[in-house]
């Protein structure tokens, strides 16, 4: 008789994440990172750069203001906030 395992190579969903630059760290555990993408308008054909301002999760403030950030989506945390900084 066989015996058959159970499958050890899940698929587990990936979750979003953006690399953008920091431009507020006012508020307490929270950054402002800005997200730039560069799209092609669907009628026109050209490209053109668009923003996204995301709030995110950041324990102790480590980011500064011009720095790098690289955010994940996770659970919403508050109202507005629903990524953290991982790196």
């Amino acid at each position: 008789m066989e015996k058959t395992s159970p499958k050890t190579n899940e698929t587990k969903a990936r979750r979003q994440t953006f690399v953008g630059k920091v431009v507020s760290t006012k508020m307490k555990d929270t950054t402002v990172v800005i997200v730039e993408r560069y799209v092609k308008h669907q009628k026109y054909g050209k490209f053109m750069k668009k923003q996204t301002k995301i709030m995110a999760h950041d324990p102790g403030n480590t980011k500064k203001e011009g720095e790098q950030a690289t955010v994940e989506a996770c659970a919403p945390i508050s109202k507005r906030k629903a990524f953290k900084v991982i790196a």
